[in-house]
């Protein structure tokens, strides 16, 4: 690191890296400065000049410190530290006039912009600008981009930031958006009119600092001031994106990103940011029974009777589904187990080793990819299994990393060396000389398509041993928010899914809603959703979903975060342990708590882990032994990254999104 340089910035002296802005020197001494198209995640642009500060001994005029290096001021006089003001009477009129220009063309239409109430323009107007203009031309109007579903434009308000023409290039991989013309006639635009075809395009409606690009189905729902906020975790895959749930009344009206450096940044994929509309569809909110092959509503006394008494002296499996809290995963496990029952929680058929924590999650944290210099990705596609990862591979890849993919061919953003496609490519990789590169550090992603076929520990096995010849790490992604949090109760049986099922006959389904269960066995579906495993039920208990209970979920890299309370489930729906723990009374097998506090105490003293709250337990490294893998090409673990989960099946939105993904993968068609 570079030696620190003494810095005074209105007159507090504070010592920074010489590499650094002014800016980002300001934010340091607690000094705010203002900002429309300067963000700390993107590159600079320096060209909206609300940043402007005054340098002692510099040039007479204001310098924009978003693009000004510490490193470039002279030392005051007989070496004092360099000098900076953000207050001066130069400062303030400069900021003045900046705002007076950016005015000039806005039009005033904060009541029924989207925007009001949390638009940095609005506040920074207020704090920085002049209560007057002394424009009377008429003001310029430009015609709205159709962007696609997601996110609505009123192109009029834009101040040309380019917040969202660096985003969707730099961090998205896309190239739809850019500027054209000059002065007057410059205008943000979409290239041949193009819908933006990317799963990350939403954050650009937090980037926008003026209404130009909002939320299209939140528009005119609610204003900020009317919405509860409640900071919680994303499971709509297993990234655990850090998340804001905003609610009014019982109602999620929206979804935003929190900032998380250690997992998303700031950043979230559509399905997660958009998804809200499938909580209110499609919701089981009563108990049902199936009588000559329908469903009866009942009450919950009688159902969970009803339940009691199919179980009692039964064989009984327990599935657990992919958005599971692991409170529920466990409390499920100690009840079934108690019946002399198995659980599953592998539903997918992946094969992952229990009780061995580097095998089924790794010893690589989210942040390593940032320093990975060589990454390789084993049967896997980022951009569709967990698009922040693929972002910050994408960030990784244009910082100098190599990335390499055995598995299908994709478009994942960035460039790669294509190393073939099936487990031979994978052995192959293991007679080459990995021992020379294991000085430079290097990441080693698994996906579930490389795991979930009848070889998948051998290819667990080959992955492991590859990361230990090239002194790499190893991250294991997972597609299902709930599953690693299962594996560290150990829900599991030996032999997977079928030996579970095989000679069942009562499953009771904790949500399991990817499982074709065949007829049979006598099927108790506990969930938040009317899909598949409800329609396989003969006794359905209404759950809640992820918004509707607070919970624990570990993500991909095994960092155990909580998932809170924003609404109530509707109707008659109950949280997922408390239907487990009075099920467990009315079996005569009552679990030992009875509250969730205390459930969570027991849970811990059975996996002490669990208490380290957004922190990353270290894994012993344990290898698994290397066997003949098949020959089969990688298949890939998701298939339509919009309809993962019943949740995303019942949005109506995730839907639509899914029918434009398709037509965008069909192969274009000549005109005759």
């Amino acid at each position: 690191m570079a030696d620190l340089r003494k810095l005074k910035i209105d007159d507090k002296i504070i010592e920074v890296d010489p590499n650094m802005t002014l800016i980002q020197a300001c934010e340091l001494a607690g000094v705010e400065v203002p900002r429309f198209c300067y963000h700390e995640r993107l590159s600079i642009a320096g060209n909206c000049r609300m940043c402007l500060v005054e340098v002692v001994g510099g040039p007479p005029k204001p310098a924009a410190s978003c693009a000004m290096q510490v490193k470039d001021l002279r030392p005051g006089p007989e070496g004092a530290p360099s000098e900076i003001k953000t207050n001066s009477p130069m400062v303030k009129k400069a900021r003045e006039g900046v705002m007076e220009f950016l005015l000039i063309n806005h039009p005033l239409d904060c009541p029924i912009c989207d925007q009001g109430g949390e638009c940095d323009l609005q506040d920074q107007a207020m704090a920085y600008g002049v209560d007057f203009s002394r424009y009377r031309e008429p003001k310029r109007a430009t015609e709205d981009l159709n962007l696609g579903p997601l996110v609505e434009t009123h192109m009029t308000r834009c101040i040309s930031c380019t917040r969202c023409v660096r985003f969707t290039t730099e961090v998205a991989g896309i190239t739809q958006m850019g500027q054209t013309g000059r002065g007057e006639d410059a205008e943000i635009t979409s290239y041949l009119n193009e819908t933006l075809a990317s799963n990350l395009q939403g954050n650009i409606i937090d980037l926008c600092p003026v209404g130009a690009l909002v939320s299209k189905p939140y528009a005119f729902t609610a204003r900020p001031w009317e919405l509860t906020k409640t900071e919680s975790i994303d499971v709509m895959d297993a990234l655990g994106s850090s998340i804001r749930i905003d609610t009014k009344g019982r109602e999620v009206m929206r979804i935003m990103p929190r900032n998380h450096d250690g997992v998303n940044e700031e950043w979230i994929s559509d399905k997660s940011r958009f998804v809200w509309d499938g909580l209110r569809r499609q919701r089981l909110d009563k108990p049902y029974i199936r009588e000559n092959g329908k469903l009866r509503p009942a009450s919950w006394p009688e159902a969970l009777e009803a339940a009691a008494r199919a179980m009692k002296g039964k064989k009984v499996t327990g599935l657990i589904g992919d958005l599971v809290p692991v409170e529920a995963a466990f409390s499920l496990k100690q009840l079934i187990e108690g019946l002399g029952g198995k659980v599953e929680s592998r539903t997918d058929g992946t094969r992952l080793p229990a009780g061995n924590r580097s095998a089924y999650v790794g010893n690589a944290s989210i942040a390593d990819i940032d320093s990975a210099k060589r990454i390789l990705l084993i049967g896997t596609n980022p951009r569709e299994e967990a698009p922040v990862l693929n972002a910050r591979i994408r960030k990784a890849w244009a910082n100098g990393a190599d990335v390499a993919l055995i598995g299908t061919a994709a478009d994942l953003t960035y460039d790669y060396a294509h190393l073939g496609t099936d487990r031979a490519a994978l052995a192959d990789l293991l007679n080459q000389d990995l021992a020379d590169e294991a000085g430079t550090p290097g990441l080693v992603i698994v996906g579930q398509g490389a795991l979930n076929e009848a070889d998948g520990e051998a290819v667990l096995a080959h992955a492991m041993r590859i990361c230990e010849l090239g002194g790499c790490k190893l991250l294991v992604l997972h597609a299902a928010a709930g599953r690693v949090g299962a594996l560290d109760v150990g829900a599991v049986t030996e032999g997977g899914i079928t030996a579970a099922i095989e000679g069942a006959e009562v499953i009771y389904n904790l949500g399991a809603d990817e499982v074709e269960i065949a007829a049979g066995p006598f099927v108790i579906y506990q969930g938040s959703h009317g899909d598949r495993g409800a329609h396989r039920a003969d006794l359905i208990l209404p759950g809640a979903c992820y918004t509707e209970e607070n919970g624990l979920f570990v993500n991909t890299e095994g960092r155990p975060q909580l998932a809170m309370r924003a609404n109530f489930a509707p109707g008659e729906g109950k949280e997922n342990w408390a239907i487990l723990r009075a099920l467990s009374a009315e079996l005569g097998a009552t679990l030992p708590w009875d509250s969730l506090a205390g459930l969570r105490r027991k849970l811990i003293e059975a996996v002490p882990h669990l208490a380290q709250i957004d922190s990353v337990p270290a894994n012993a490294w344990q290898p698994l032994e290397l066997r003949d893998m098949g020959k089969a090409d990688f298949r890939l673990a998701v298939k339509d990254f919009y309809l993962t989960n019943p949740i995303a099946r019942s949005s109506p939105l995730m839907g639509e999104l899914s029918a434009m993904a398709a037509a965008r993968r069909a192969p274009a068609m000549a005109a005759e």
